[in-house]
């Protein structure tokens, strides 16, 4: 059976890893490098680490020849030390801060973690050579990893199930881990939801205040900024954090709001009873553009869904902005659709951290 290489290879994606930068150093002293995700732990006694590279790459002869090696393991602020050594080129350590370690092999600083390793192994496998290391020196930092899957680079994150304040106790707040798990997902629910613009809004000291943006690769406009604080009565987000939340969480604010825009020649006239009444039948709230946003320049069209807790208390919401052509406003369309599954899905893992943390 013949498989396609292409497909193979999004099969294989899924499964998601860290990334290292491998380096050496051949008989003349020159020092090589190269990334790869394939790197793996063997054995504790000994202490034995695998990775293995393409048979073509450039940097093969040097790996193969050389006795030691030393994997970095990248921290998630180093995608560009982890882009410069994927690419070809014949100075991969330019601008890259290095020090020396056994044998005066190159050892990136600033790492979550490092392993000084003397190869005792190459075997083949297919176009690539495995080699195996002995351990002989490691440093761990303490700095995050970074993360690779589904082809791109990604922050990993603890699936903590510990620490959620219960029910009956002071003061629950799970926005904190709303936030981290949706922060989490943002990426990926971007592409659910077809390369559109895609934010979290937690309720703030002032009201509904987005926190992250995801721009996607067609972001709505440049001028994306988080710490901004909507408009609880005419933005989507504002209308999802009115339509779910306690009552009494947002009553002021909504009177405030009636009040500020009655004084500027824009008093309510049933319009938002009438949008908050259609968020709750349809379960996310719903903006269409009439002309161009004051922020974005552009006329756009808006859809928020809610997240809750355990509790059924609403903890952010996710919410989407798009230019109207690309963004019907049909309820039942494919993008509003997909965002409300993309909150129901936050909603039953904050669902399952309560109870496993309560139970």
């Amino acid at each position: 059976m013949k498989l396609d290489p292409r497909n193979l290879r999004q099969v294989l994606g899924a499964f998601p890893t860290g990334v290292t930068v491998v380096t050496t150093k051949d008989e003349q002293g020159q020092p090589y490098g190269v990334t790869a995700n394939s790197f793996s732990s063997v054995s504790l006694d000994p202490p034995l680490i695998l990775w293995s590279q393409s048979n073509t790459s450039s940097s093969h002869a040097a790996f193969r020849d050389s006795e030691r090696f030393v994997v970095n393991i990248m921290a998630d602020d180093q995608i560009q030390v982890a882009n410069q050594f994927a690419k070809s080129g014949p100075d991969k350590f330019s601008g890259i801060a290095v020090r020396e370690g056994i044998g005066g092999l190159p050892v990136i600083e600033r790492t979550a973690a490092h392993l000084e390793c003397r190869k005792v192994a190459a075997y083949p496998g297919g176009d690539h050579t495995i080699f195996v290391g002995l351990i002989e020196k490691y440093e761990r930092t303490g700095r995050s990893s970074l993360a690779f899957g589904n082809g791109r680079y990604a922050m990993t994150f603890a699936h903590d199930l510990g620490g959620y304040v219960g029910a009956g106790d002071a003061h629950p707040d799970m926005s904190i881990e709303a936030v981290r798990l949706a922060g989490a997902a943002l990426v990926d629910i971007c592409e659910e939801i077809g390369q559109r613009t895609v934010g979290i809004a937690v309720w703030g000291n002032l009201g509904p205040t987005i926190v992250r943006w995801e721009p996607s690769k067609n972001p709505v406009s440049p001028h994306l900024q988080t710490g901004v604080v909507v408009s609880l009565t005419q933005s989507a987000t504002g209308l999802a954090f009115a339509a779910f939340m306690d009552p009494a969480r947002t009553a002021r604010a909504v009177e405030d709001e009636f009040k500020a825009r009655t004084v500027a020649g824009f008093p309510d006239e049933g319009q938002f009873a009438s949008r908050v009444a259609e968020a709750r039948e349809h379960g996310l709230a719903r903006v269409i553009g009439h002309g161009p946003s004051a922020r974005h320049q552009v006329t756009v069209n808006a859809f928020s869904a809610p997240v809750f807790d355990g509790n059924g208390n609403m903890v952010l919401a996710l919410s989407t902005t798009c230019e109207a052509e690309r963004l019907s406003p049909d309820w039942d369309g494919p993008v509003p659709q997909a965002l409300t599954r993309a909150a129901r899905k936050l909603t039953a893992r904050l669902e399952q951290t309560g109870r496993v943390s309560n139970g």
